[in-house]
């Protein structure tokens, strides 16, 4: 199969590479310099094209400069006046990293260029990309109502267009899909995959040596991957692999209960047994819901406030959920889903997850 890509330097458009080397396909990839500030995964990408060529895997690799004309967008990725968010893949602020219209152009570069080698060598090509489902909730053009118009659209457009079409392997996988892939495809090529892999970029946000974050959605996404497959993720961070890991795991338990209506552990949460003077605001907006003085060791392996405070608006809503009938509290800034308010004969008990919180310290309660 003759075959074009789009290579980030990321670890899926890396293991989408290694998938179709394994397959006996003949690659063309182009990267892009779109003016990311991650721009260090396209040295990364030359990284693994070199690492490949050493290995005996001749690879077509252009680099496109697209950093002048997508420099006008708004986006997270783009703008030096917007700050990459931090937290779960999934969260409502990651849309901050979408760069408008970016995979159109992408791809309709691509089709271009599938196009151009189909008529000069005389064959179908394939363009293949990296998508998967981990991408459809914050980015619109990664899902697969977006390439199937597009497809028809650069049909409808060009002459000979029968022979080229996309190849979207991951489509409805995710990155542990990815990642057990492309162990498979490294055993099939006898490739080391940790060097393939430390030769990739997730992270919006690398340090100025080159390490990750650890905390952009990206990372955190990167990161739960690597340990559902059993792996130690080989790419370098700012913090000790079981640090990084720990905090992926928190932001996404965090999703869960403040997105999902999930329930952390009980007597498991850092702020159960804690006392210290401060306010205790909202984990996704900082809106303040409680105050020190107001909590007290209910007993019950949650944090436990008698009252919210002043100005906090706390939502409640019945919850008939697991076969009961409760208070669900909710933040009044951005609806996330606190835990519940139960009636006692001391009176109220707000009985709070503790990863819904963040705490601030002071010398008196505000």
């Amino acid at each position: 199969m003759r075959a074009v890509m789009a290579l980030s330097g990321g670890m899926d458009s890396t293991g989408l590479l290694l998938r179709l080397l394994a397959d006996g396909c003949s690659v063309s990839c182009i990267s892009y310099d779109y003016g990311q500030k991650h721009s260090l995964e396209l040295e990364r990408a030359k990284a693994n094209i070199e690492y490949l060529s050493q290995n005996g895997f001749e690879i077509e690799h252009r680099q496109v400069d697209l950093s002048s004309a997508m420099s006008i967008f708004h986006s997270a990725l783009t703008s030096s006046e917007i700050e990459i968010p931090e937290g779960h893949y999934e969260q409502e602020q990651m849309k901050a990293t979408v760069v408008p219209n970016r995979n159109a152009i992408f791809s309709s570069i691509l089709y271009g260029y599938a196009l151009s080698i189909a008529l000069r060598e005389e064959c179908s090509v394939k363009i293949a990309l990296g998508v998967h489902s981990g991408d459809h909730a914050i980015y619109p053009d990664c899902r697969p109502e977006f390439y199937k118009s597009l497809g028809e659209a650069f049909a409808e457009g060009n002459w000979d267009s029968e022979k080229v079409s996309f190849h979207l392997p991951y489509i409805e996988g995710d990155k542990e899909s990815i990642l057990i892939d492309a162990l498979a495809a490294c055993d099939a090529l006898k490739l080391d995959f940790d060097t393939v892999f430390a030769n990739t970029n997730t992270s919006y946000n690398p340090d100025s040596q080159g390490r990750a974050s650890g905390n952009s959605g990206a990372d955190v996404e990167r990161i739960l991957a690597f340990f559902a497959i059993g792996r130690a993720d080989p790419v370098e961070y700012v913090k000790p692999w079981p640090v990084v890991l720990e905090n992926a795991l928190k932001a996404q338990l965090t999703h869960q209960v403040t997105r999902e209506n999930g329930t952390e552990p009980p007597f498991s949460g850092e702020y159960d047994m804690h006392f210290e003077p401060g306010v205790y605001r909202c984990i996704n907006c900082d809106k303040t819901l409680f105050i020190s003085e107001n909590k007290y060791d209910s007993g019950c392996g949650w944090p436990a406030f008698n009252r919210e405070s002043d100005g906090a608006e706390i939502k409640r809503i019945t919850d008939v959920s697991h076969g009961m009938k409760r208070v669900e509290v909710r933040c009044s800034g951005c609806d996330s889903h606190l835990g519940h308010v139960f009636d006692e004969y001391k009176g109220e008990r707000y009985c709070i997850n503790s990863v819904c919180l963040k705490f601030e310290e002071s010398e008196d309660d505000a």
